[in-house]
Order: structure tokens, then C-alpha cells, then sequence
């Protein structure tokens, strides 16, 4: 398969830091071009990071004397690169701009922003549970009036924690959904150092993550119909989501009925089997198994179970019945790489794979 070049907007922030480490001798991709805040650019990108950098290791050599050339400037990078992946920490309105803006000339945008996320025509992909909603891509060109360019967003952090272990479920007819995540310091963007009120600290509560949790699902598990991604109007979902003092994780304690209940080893031979599209294709971020149950009660755990399959893994564990649902379980996964980069890496993959970026 031929490499196709990268870029990286919002380079500098944790989820672009991310992808800079994920992106290193990756054989589909090659980073050709970053980009930043106007208080990066014209640097080199060891210089822009400096004193900030948050992942564990060292910046990979192959990035380092990168020059960061400011976001907005899509003439700077658009002859360097094949396609973007957007991080950008900027408003909903401006972010949402600033990707049709690349998207317009004719750059496809891999985005882990929320700016599009309800734009009817823009998939919103985990990769395992709803690649047909790549169909929709052709639909929003002809909108853009673009031949190349388009907009692929993943979804919120912490609904990826549980959404991929009740796909396997769906044909027994999901009717509702009670999700309590408890979610790490990073999905804020911050470190215990930059975040020192969450040393021994819980807070209840995450502006917009509730929303997210309850309503971001409609879309995934929805349908393609005349050029729109129509949302299902079912299964009733509630959430709550809880910032705790965890560097990287997020795990969810869910609740879940069905209109036809399935026994409790059945839903365990569904996610040992549990196959999809991404692992069939062998990419190369696709975690093999995808789904990984414990049957110790304790797992999984935060510490020792977030970097299951270098984490873009979903772990889950205490299968059992409930008192007002028919089942409740938990679920962990990593929230910088599934949840985020690695999500975005992951999709990049099936698009290339699919074509989408020749």
C-alpha cells in the first residue's frame, strides 16, 4: 500500500502530541506538515513544545525539526499533505470553519473535534461499529462541491468506553441505557502538575460530556438515507459523567435492557467473537481482539488494563444481572488513544484503506 502524506493541526496539544507519537514509522502515513496557534508558528517543532511536552518518552526524532506553520494557513501546507488530522483546541464555530475551510480545498480532515459531529452528512466513526457510514462521504462532497476534500469526525471520549461493547447487542433490541463514566484528567487536557485541585478530588461534573453520552449514540447506530446519517429514536440513554484522579482511562459502569434478553453467556460469546471490519482488514491501529472480557471481578482496572491492545482495546468485566435492568457491567478504555488520536488514527486507516484519500 502506498504511504500518503499527513498533516497535523493543533499539533502542539495533548491529543496532536499524541498523534505525533502514534504516527511514528506508521506504514500507512508519513507527517509532512504541522501546524498550531499563531504562538507556534514559525517554529520548529521541538522549539513549540518545549517545556510542554506531556507524553511519556521523547519527542520522535522524525518530528522534531518539523516547522509549525499557523492553523489557518491552509496555503502553507495544502501541496505537503494528502489529508489532516485536526485537534485544534478552538471554539465550535471557529473549529467548524477552519475544517470546511481545508475541507474546501480540497484536503480531507480526520477530525477529533466536536465542531461536527451533528452535521447530518459528516460520519462520526468508531471504525468497528459503523463503517457504512462512510457511504454518507460522497453525499457531503457534492454539498462542499469538492472532489477530494471532506470532513470524518470520531466521537465523544467517553461514550467509546461502552458504545463498542453493545454492538455486538444490537439485533436483541436495545430499549435503554444508564452509563456512569468516570472519566481521567487528560480527556481535560491536563496533568496532576497542570491540575493540582484533582489530587484527591472528585468532580461531578464535565460541561457537555452528559449531553454527548446521551445523544452522540443516535448517530452511530443510525442509518444512511438520501444523503443524511438519520439518528435511530431508540434506546433511551442516560448518563452521568464524573471527572476523577486518574491520569489516563475512562470507565463507564453500565446498565442495559433489551426487547429480547439475551442469556449472560450468549452476550459473553458475542464479544468474544466480535470480529468487525477493521480487524478483517488487518489495519494497523485495529487491536486484535477489539472486545476483551475478565472474568476476575476485579478487572478491568484503570492502571492495568488501559493500554489493552496498545490501547485502542475495550475492556469490560462484571457481567451480571440487575434489580431495574436486565444487565449491568463495566467497560475501560484509553481516552488519548481510542478516545482520541488513536480513534482518529484508526479511521484514517479505513479511509485510506477504502480509497478515500486517492
Amino acid at each position: 500500500m502506498k504511504k500518503y502524506r499527513a498533516g497535523i493541526i493543533g499539533a502542539t496539544g495533548m491529543v496532536g502530541q499524541r498523534f505525533i507519537k502514534l504516527l511514528e514509522n506508521h506504514p500507512y502515513f508519513e507527517v509532512t506538515a504541522l501546524s498550531a496557534s499563531a504562538r507556534s508558528a514559525g517554529h520548529k517543532y521541538e522549539d513549540a513544545v518545549s517545556g510542554r511536552w506531556l507524553m511519556d518518552g521523547d519527542i520522535p526524532e522524525y518530528a522534531k525539526k518539523i516547522m509549525v506553520h499557523k492553523a489557518n494557513d491552509i496555503d502553507a501546507v495544502k501541496d505537503k499533505v494528502d489529508f489532516v488530522f485536526c485537534a485544534v483546541s478552538l471554539d465550535k464555530a471557529a473549529t467548524r470553519e477552519l475544517e470546511y475551510a481545508y475541507a474546501k480545498n480540497e484536503i480531507p480532515v480526520v477530525s477529533s473535534n466536536s465542531a461536527h459531529r451533528k452535521t447530518p452528512d459528516v460520519p462520526m466513526l468508531i471504525p468497528e461499529v459503523n463503517p457504512e457510514h462512510l457511504d454518507v462521504i460522497q453525499a457531503q462532497r457534492t454539498r462542499l462541491g469538492t472532489q477530494r476534500g471532506f470532513i470524518s469526525v470520531k466521537p465523544n471520549c467517553s461514550l467509546q468506553t461502552y458504545v463498542p461493547a453493545l454492538a455486538p447487542l444490537t439485533d436483541f433490541g436495545i430499549t435503554k441505557i444508564l452509563a456512569c463514566t468516570y472519566q481521567a484528567i487528560s480527556g481535560a487536557g491536563k496533568t496532576f502538575d497542570m491540575w493540582p485541585d484533582m489530587v484527591d478530588n472528585v468532580i461531578p461534573y464535565i460541561g457537555g460530556e452528559e449531553e454527548k453520552s446521551e445523544e452522540e449514540p443516535l448517530k452511530i447506530w443510525g442509518n444512511v438515507e438520501d444523503g443524511e446519517i438519520k439518528n435511530v429514536t431508540s434506546p433511551d440513554i442516560t448518563s452521568q459523567c464524573i471527572r476523577v484522579p486518574v491520569t489516563d482511562g475512562h470507565m463507564a459502569a453500565v446498565f442495559v435492557s433489551f426487547e429480547n434478553k439475551p442469556s449472560i453467556e450468549e452476550i459473553k460469546k458475542r464479544w468474544k467473537a466480535f470480529n468487525p471490519i477493521p480487524q478483517q482488514l488487518g489495519l494497523p491501529s485495529a487491536p486484535k481482539p477489539f472486545l476483551t472480557y475478565f472474568e476476575d471481578p476485579s478487572r478491568p482496572q484503570t492502571k492495568m488494563d488501559r493500554d489493552i491492545g496498545n490501547g485502542m482495546g475495550v475492556s469490560m468485566g462484571r457481567l451480571r444481572e440487575d434489580s431495574q435492568y436486565d444487565y449491568k457491567f463495566i467497560c475501560l478504555s484509553h481516552n488519548t488513544v481510542r478516545g482520541a488520536a488513536g480513534g482518529g488514527l484508526l479511521t484514517a486507516e479505513l479511509l485510506a484503506k477504502k480509497g478515500y484519500f486517492d
